[in-house]
């Protein structure tokens, strides 16, 4: 089996834990840097501190943290009762002290300070034969400095950029601000460094290669024509980029190939190429054998958090509160809104795009057998022909082709005509006299949402309907059946940067330098038709006049929902404003303030340990 860095990882973190504990201490005669003199100026000791550099991203993909950040707020998410209001709603929540926002200032300025470390270290190792190859180790150090200041910059703006590390240097009780430019320019500098240093390839799973910094730099080369000079930069995306689309072979890469039984964005997300995708180009490699992650078992939760109401109103169709296939379905957060899954993705039975049904889960299947009684036909207005309907139980031990632990999981039989199926939750909707003949619990769009708004219902004007705005479709990346340990825990790799962005990233600097609607059509189309069976790509095919700003943004949706960027992604295009979040998704546009809401308040616990604090501002918190 291949090996993971989390084996390393695992090695290194006392040994690194108790030198920087140490470190907290500095005396005049500096007697803990004579030690880490001895333990990072030899390879074994800075290659371990390097390792640590890796350990934060783990507390960022996969959690709640992460994902409230980077997918509220937006006009793809609401809220599933308070949970995450202050992003999804710009309320109160959203400040100084908020919990999600201090995992993020803090993760990120921790692994800054270890890179800033190796880097100061890295003058005067020994051990590497070569210059070229001690460069090659500490270019990872620069990547993940680059990519760790990338989400300080467009979560809190222009904060303080450190390029010294504390352990040798002391504390910095009076910070200042850097300029967003001035992050911009380190962070590129940092990646250039990146992609001339690192090696083509890794042996270990999740350690960066050469492929991960040129797809960062495209990445922040497109997101800095936000801050003008516009076309230069969207100039270097595109030739970043096209290193990448150009050279496969160089780098190891490749778009997925659909055939006529399965699209390549269904290969895409299948448990089998997990984890060696060839689409995945900056990894949260996981060890999904031995748990030696720094949570351990305590991995991949995203799958629970967009979960719709499985253990109540589910429940009465056979659903169960906890699944290993699903998650808990007491840990919602996030429903989709009505733009995304009617104007987004096309509300259809059977659109030649598979996104939507790669992207979601929208049959949830029964638990338990169940039999539909009067009183439930009576309650969810169904018509007479379902009583005494018997939804059967689906569950079965799993073969270790579908599931790694062989756990009892959804989905293994009765499946034959859905006949465990227990609650159906189509973007499409189904005229009413069919929806009450169907012996299932059925949620479509005029079940959820306002006729002729982008609002869901408010169940108090409907007292004789059944409440089912919390009966949707659930995310469902990140959530292959083959890596489900737990009703808690997903031990698949997630994938940070991929393929399929790059050519996004393509197509829209393409437009941004010049308007050059016929080079990004060509990117965007080789996409679309891979999101098909090859016998329908044709109806995926685009025109060139078809391909402006607007486009790109709902391609990039139905491209990487749920994938930690929309947020940055509405901030770099000009539609992070109250106007479009009105239009798209009112709740969240609600209390949006122009310009007040592009970044996020700095945590208190930062603010608290600084002597300048008023000086320092919040961002206008």
């Amino acid at each position: 089996m291949k090996k993971n860095i989390n084996q390393k990882l695992a090695i290194v973190f006392l040994f690194l834990s108790i030198g920087i504990f140490q470190s907290c201490s500095l005396d005049e005669q500096n007697r803990t840097t004579v030690s880490l003199d001895k333990s990072y100026g030899e390879r074994s000791g800075f290659e371990g501190l390097i390792d640590s550099c890796y350990e934060n991203l783990y507390f960022l993909y996969g959690k709640v943290d992460f994902i409230a950040p980077n997918e509220a707020g937006t006009d793809s998410w609401e809220n599933v009762g308070s949970g995450g209001i202050g992003f999804a709603q710009y309320a109160s929540q959203l400040n100084p002290d908020d919990g999600n926002l201090k995992v993020i200032w803090g993760t990120a300025y921790s692994t800054i300070n270890l890179c800033n470390t190796a880097i100061y270290y890295a003058t005067d190792v020994k051990g590497y034969a070569t210059t070229d190859e001690l460069n090659a180790k500490l270019a990872e150090a620069y990547f993940l400095r680059a990519f760790n200041n990338f989400l300080l910059v467009e979560q809190f703006g222009g904060v303080v950029l450190r390029t010294k590390s504390s352990i040798i240097e002391g504390v910095d009780n009076a910070p200042v601000r850097s300029s967003e430019e001035e992050f911009y320019n380190l962070i590129i500098e940092d990646l250039k460094f990146a992609c001339t240093h690192l090696p083509t390839k890794q042996t270990l799973q999740g350690r960066i290669a050469k492929k991960a910094a040129y797809g960062l730099l495209a990445k922040v080369y497109l997101q800095r024509t936000r801050l003008g000079e516009v076309q230069k930069y969207a100039q270097l995306a595109l030739e970043t980029a096209e290193e990448l689309i150009n050279n496969p072979s160089k780098y190891n890469t490749a778009l997925y190939v659909s055939d006529n039984t399965k699209s390549g964005f269904a290969k895409l997300w299948s448990g089998q190429n997990n984890k060696n995708n060839t689409e995945f180009l900056f990894t949260q490699g996981i060890d999904h054998v031995s748990g030696l992650n720094p949570e351990a078992w305590n991995r991949g939760r995203t799958r629970q958090y967009y979960l719709p109401d499985l253990a109540t109103r589910g429940a009465e169709w056979g659903t169960g509160a906890t699944s290993i296939l699903y998650g808990r379905a007491n840990s919602r957060l996030l429903k989709p809104s009505k733009y995304l899954l009617t104007e987004v993705f096309s509300p259809v039975e059977s659109p030649a795009d598979t996104r939507f049904a790669e992207t979601f889960t929208f049959k949830f299947y029964a638990a338990a057998a169940k039999t539909i009684t009067q009183a439930m036909a009576t309650a969810y207005k169904k018509d007479a022909s379902v009583v005494g309907y018997t939804i059967k139980n689906t569950l079965a031990q799993a073969a270790p082709a579908v599931n790694f632990y062989s756990q009892r999981i959804e989905e293994q039989v009765n499946m034959n005509n859905d006949e465990g199926l227990a609650v159906f939750t189509p973007n499409w909707t189904i005229d009413a006299v069919t929806k009450s003949k169907m012996p299932m619990l059925v949620a479509d769009p005029s079940d959820l949402f306002e006729p002729g708004t982008n609002r869901y219902k408010d169940p108090a004007l409907y007292p004789n309907d059944p409440n089912l705005i919390n009966m949707f479709p659930a995310m469902r990346k990140f959530s292959a059946a083959l890596y489900c340990q737990s009703n808690q825990y997903w031990l698949g790799d997630i994938p940070i940067i991929r393929l399929g962005e790059i050519y996004l990233i393509a197509a829209e600097a393409a437009i941004l330098n010049g308007n050059d609607q016929n080079k990004a059509v060509g990117y965007v189309n080789t996409l679309r038709k891979r999101a098909a069976l090859t016998s329908r790509e044709n109806e995926m095919v685009v025109l060139a006049s078809q391909i402006n700003v607007d486009f790109l943004l709902k391609e990039r949706a139905r491209e990487l929902t749920g994938e930690h960027m929309r947020w940055i992604d509405l901030k770099r295009m000009g539609k992070l404003n109250k106007a479009y979040l009105d239009q798209t998704n009112p709740i969240a546009g609600t209390n949006f303030v122009d310009g007040k809401h592009l970044v996020r308040p700095i945590p208190r616990s930062f603010l608290d340990a600084i002597s300048n604090a008023t000086q320092f501002g919040n961002n206008g918190y």
